[in-house]
């Protein structure tokens, strides 16, 4: 990983965990793939390594990218898809090629049709978006209850309560912050 940038935040589901590389939407915004280089780095940690990026195909992923978290959101909240969002999303997954493998562990990776197109990683997480919005996986497309972050998360809990994007960030700040503010009511009284 490249020093100086922000950490990523990995999750179990690559499409939510793409819109995640752009946290803290509203609040103090942290932008975690600002340069082409780094956008190689959070492919590769995901199984979709490419040689190389430009600036134009970092532009295509950031579209992709807010394209997924508005069609998400709007599945999270049961409201109509943003037409432009679901344009964005089916055009990048018709155009990636890619194929699924099977691994000797019986694991699935990705083969891109080369090493350097970035074009079909994002159909890979074009993809995967449009199976967990579609509903064809066992889960539930939430947002996160943290006020300064409101990422779309795919909930996979047995009982899909979750309420945090990430509990290691945004849970555990709001738990702090409840403890916090319990502390000082309690040194009012």
């Amino acid at each position: 990983m490249r020093t100086g940038f922000p950490d990523f935040r990995l999750g179990s589901v690559l499409a939510t965990s793409f819109t995640g590389t752009l946290s803290e939407r509203y609040g103090n915004a942290v932008e975690r793939i600002p340069t082409p280089h780094r956008l190689v780095d959070w492919l590769a940690v995901n199984g979709l390594a490419v040689d190389s990026c430009t600036t134009a195909q970092l532009e295509l992923a950031r579209e992709l990218r807010e394209s997924i978290h508005a069609a998400a959101t709007a599945a999270a909240i049961q409201d109509a898809l943003p037409a432009s969002a679901v344009q964005v999303i089916n055009d990048r997954s018709a155009q990636g090629r890619a194929a699924a493998i099977l691994t000797p562990e019986g694991k699935r990776r990705w083969q891109l049709s080369s090493a350097s197109c970035v074009e079909d990683a994002l159909g890979v997480i074009a993809a995967d978006a449009i199976s967990i919005i579609a509903g064809e996986r066992d889960g539930k497309l939430a947002l996160c209850a943290s006020p300064s972050c409101q990422a779309a998360f795919f909930d996979t809990s047995q009982s899909r309560t979750r309420k945090w994007c990430d509990m290691n960030t945004c849970g555990n700040r709001q738990k702090k912050a409840r403890f916090n503010a319990n502390q000082r009511r309690r040194s009012a009284d």
